[in-house]
């Protein structure tokens, strides 16, 4: 009894520390797919009061994300990602000079 016990505790051991270790994996895999902090370009001007729409360096490619902004953001502004608001919509600020 005390070998299947030990092998059920070993056993036991061994899946909480795997679960554990695809947790932070798959966080891990959720923070190299955000957009925050991109460099993105306005392609739809972004006005105060509603959504605008970005293409943003992502993933080794572009896409477009529907942004919002605490000002007006006209077309072709470069812009950088601040906040994630959904899968496919995002906060952004223009570029600093």
């Amino acid at each position: 009894m005390s070998s299947d016990a030990e092998s059920g505790a070993s056993g036991g051991a061994g899946r909480r520390t795997q679960g554990r270790s695809r947790g932070r994996m798959h966080r891990a895999d959720e923070s190299a797919l955000s957009p925050v902090g991109a460099i993105g370009r306005v392609t739809v001007p972004i006005p105060p009061d509603g959504p605008g729409e970005v293409l943003v360096a992502v993933r080794g490619g572009s896409e477009a994300y529907t942004a919002w902004s605490t000002t007006s953001i006209d077309r072709d502004v470069r812009v950088v990602v601040v906040d994630s608001v959904s899968a496919r919509g995002v906060i952004v600020e223009r570029l600093p000079p």
